[in-house]
């Protein structure tokens, strides 16, 4: 007789099935507000020819900007000082990123590998291949090509495994300055950065994925560009306060803000689609997918399970509970089913073309 294995997932849930739980008083939490979701988009298109990595964006005419970043915390920050973009493009050997970042005067100190780099002016890539907000990956490198690469298991909110030794197999990537590098005595006009990352690298974080991604595939990704506010001293650029403000601390410039100082939040990232035309050889319009809607659903759902065990001591029971009608129309509400234990919880709800997805308490989710 064939014999099924069981995925630990299940075996958790038929214990759970076997096991009398017991019965509480629903309580009363009011929800915090969550920030509106409203991520940039963009098309990737092949790339028109060889990319040559130097940092000087000489053969990405034809490839579109993104649009320009702004603080990470939206419309509540001022706008940058400077002007950031981004491109993207690919072929099938794997994935190509360039940014421009306009400043007057570039610094750099850093220059052992794996340091961390944002500790200084940097530029930072975030990679979500699957969109599950899990098993991401993360590039920062300064304007002396001094990089950072890592790989985290889930978002910092959950405890994850951070790999720091974790490296971009294949890798290739520099950085060019229009100017010099620390030199206070003149006016740079900014610096470039270009990235090679192999698809051999990132399958390692796409489910199985092998080769390109098909047409219509979408990742999710940002860029962050740190920016601290300097004077000079004995000739070295140090950091000081921003203009008002008491303490030391950054500007964080982002692709797609989060809403608060906190890059890791997938969920915030922007939507990158992949073309199979070639940049400059006509358009594709980007296509939301609709169970991204049914995703977003359940995040806010998450969020509010996190709300309620903080204010109670355990994790919500039902839909009710967790004030779902606030979030979902009464159609999904009766299709939605909450299960939790003391330290697990799963939210299901089906999208609109019948698929059914779900959420745990790590914030990971799946179909």
């Amino acid at each position: 007789m064939k014999k099924e294995l069981m995925t630990l997932g299940a075996l958790s849930w038929a214990l759970l099935a076997c096991t009398p739980q017991p019965q509480t008083e629903e309580k009363n939490v009011d929800f915090s507000p969550v920030t509106p979701l409203n991520p940039p988009t963009y098309v990737c298109y092949k790339a028109p020819g060889e990319i040559k990595i130097d940092g000087k964006l000489t053969e990405w005419d034809a490839v579109p900007w993104t649009s320009d970043f702004t603080d990470i915390e939206g419309d509540k920050r001022p706008a940058p000082l400077y002007q950031t973009r981004a491109k993207m493009a690919y072929d099938e050997k794997g994935m190509y990123f360039a940014a421009w970042m306009d400043e007057p005067h570039v610094w750099a100190y850093q220059t052992e590998h794996d340091c961390v780099i944002f500790l200084e002016n940097d530029f930072e890539i975030f990679l979500d291949p699957t969109g599950d907000t899990h098993n991401y990956l993360e590039y920062e490198v300064n304007a002396l090509g001094t990089d950072w690469d890592l790989y985290l298991s889930q978002p910092y909110r959950n405890r994850p495994a951070v790999l720091n030794g974790w490296e971009f197999a294949g890798m290739k990537s520099a950085v060019w300055v229009d100017g010099t590098v620390n030199n206070p005595n003149d006016t740079d006009k900014g610096w470039g950065v270009e990235v090679f990352i192999p698809w051999e690298t990132l399958n390692q974080v796409m489910n199985g994925h092998k080769g390109t991604p098909n047409n219509g595939d979408q990742f999710r990704v940002n860029f962050s560009r740190v920016e601290w506010t300097t004077e000079v001293k004995d000739g070295k650029y140090v950091k000081i306060p921003i203009k008002g403000e008491d303490k030391i601390r950054e500007y964080n410039w982002v692709w797609a803000p989060t809403g608060v100082i906190n890059i890791h939040l997938p969920e915030y990232w922007a939507y990158v689609q992949f073309s199979d035309k070639v940049a400059g050889q006509g358009e594709d319009s980007f296509q939301a997918k609709l169970e991204e809607a049914t995703k977003w659903m359940l995040r806010q759902l998450y969020y509010r399970q996190k709300e309620y065990q903080a204010a109670t001591g355990e994790f919500a029971a039902t839909a009710t509970a967790l004030k779902a009608s606030d979030i979902c129309s009464a159609e999904q509400v009766a299709k939605m089913t909450v299960e939790r234990t003391a330290s697990l919880f799963e939210i299901s709800l089906p999208a609109a073309d019948g698929s059914v997805w779900r959420i745990n308490q790590d914030g990971f989710v799946w179909k």
